[in-house]
């Protein structure tokens, strides 16, 4: 049973920016790896092969352009308890359509909806035992953050293993959006 989610993949010029905020976390805190860094669109979660496979089909049929994105802002999930360090995105109408497309696709497949609001972001660490005067801290000397911008020209189908979270992601098939700078044909087989 594959656990699955939609998402972004970072380019690796992103990737080395973000690599230049680390520094020691309190509390057991750990920095998510470059290769996992990545922008959730729809997660799925565990779901059945063929129930997987329908929802890659729906997702193939996804028809829209290529996007700007800029990664910009630090924060936290978890409020008095914090469990993560994310970095935003921009506001940005194509990344809110695509995540609605990838929505539209789960939910035609059969997958109840997320029940959340979606709050795209980056997960750039987690935390274990931090406490919030130790983020805080941690969100001070961070500072301010923006990345340069980049183009999203594909949206990929991520597996991670069951019952996981944090990585490592394999990607299972990616889905190119109309007009971007670079094509990708992954023929890919389910090796969920």
């Amino acid at each position: 049973m594959p656990r699955l989610f939609t998402g972004i993949e970072i380019p690796a010029e992103q990737r080395e920016e973000i690599a230049r905020l680390k520094i020691p976390l309190p509390g057991g805190g750990r920095w998510t790896e470059p290769t996992d860094l990545h922008l959730t669109l729809r997660f799925v979660g565990d779901i059945e092969r063929p129930q997987a496979t329908e929802f890659a089909d729906r997702l193939e049929s996804i028809d829209l352009d290529a996007f700007e994105l800029r990664l910009s802002g630090i924060g936290v999930f978890g409020g008095n308890e914090p469990r993560s360090i994310w970095a935003g995105v921009e506001e940005s109408a194509p990344l809110e359509a695509l995540a609605r497309a990838c929505d539209r696709a789960a939910r035609s497949a059969g997958l109840p909806p997320d029940g959340r609001q979606y709050k795209p972001h980056v997960t750039l660490a987690r935390l274990k035992y931090a406490s919030a005067d130790d983020v805080a801290h941690v969100l001070q000397r961070l500072g301010a953050f923006r990345t340069k911008p980049f183009i999203v020209s594909r949206f990929v189908l991520f597996s991670a293993k069951p019952k996981t979270g944090g990585g490592p992601y394999a990607i299972e098939e990616a889905f190119n959006l109309r007009g971007g700078e670079y094509a990708h044909d992954l023929d890919l087989d389910y090796g969920w």
